[in-house]
């Protein structure tokens, strides 16, 4: 989450103009210290106010799952209210369609949520993009899974890229690890494990596909 969201020490006005701080830390949010004109944190404050913004919007939305999701739905959803809301995902299709079962419909209304202050954004659209594959993932991130592709000089492939390689395996542990870390702890701390371990997927789908890109481009 930390790609989507960046970190800055004082206080700005987001694109929908609302005051942000931190790792976009919200006015609307209503939890936590509430940004302001002329706000300025340190980096390890910005740090704290992000993990516990995690464990609050964790133990908010969990209650709203008919079923126990999964560590990348609910990772995906996780990061969707915290940019958005938990009012708005609680009212959403997406949370709807996961509750009827239907998973590729919930991914597909995720993407909608595109647009700040009525326009639609592209670090969002990149966004809902890397938010819907890891709702849809099982294990790897989508961009991994690609066939192998030379690029223009004809010498390297995606998936010969050393980086995506270590992407892949880090991806992989951080998903497969989930079920045995959780089964281990309780409370708040097994909803840090979910989120986070499931986050931190989302964030190496996004680095794959930009390096998949360079790539491609012959960087």
């Amino acid at each position: 989450m930390h790609e989507f969201e960046g970190c800055r020490l004082k206080a700005y006005l987001c694109p929908a103009n609302v005051w942000t701080i931190g790792w976009g830390h919200a006015a609307t949010s209503g939890i936590g210290p509430i940004p302001k004109r002329g706000m300025e944190i340190t980096q390890a404050k910005a740090d704290q106010i992000f993990e516990d913004d995690l464990a609050i919007f964790g133990k908010k939305i969990l209650p709203l799952f008919k079923n126990k999701p999964s560590p990348n739905v609910y990772g995906a959803c996780l990061s969707l209210a915290f940019n958005i809301g938990t009012g708005a995902f609680k009212k959403s299709t997406c949370l709807r369609r996961l509750n009827a079962g239907d998973i590729e419909g919930a991914a597909e209304a995720l993407q909608w949520f595109n647009k700040a202050g009525g326009k639609t954004m592209r670090g969002l659209v990149r966004r809902r993009t890397a938010e819907a594959e890891l709702m849809l993932s099982g294990q790897v991130p989508k961009a991994l899974g690609q066939e192998q592709r030379l690029t223009p000089d004809g010498e390297k492939t995606a998936m010969k890229s050393t980086t995506l390689a270590a992407t892949g395996v880090t991806a992989i542990s951080g998903a497969t690890g989930v079920a045995t870390a959780v089964g281990q702890l309780e409370g708040n701390s097994q909803l840090l494990v979910i989120g986070f371990a499931a986050l931190a997927v989302l964030a190496l789908a996004w680095i794959a596909r930009e390096r998949i890109k360079k790539l491609a481009q012959g960087v």
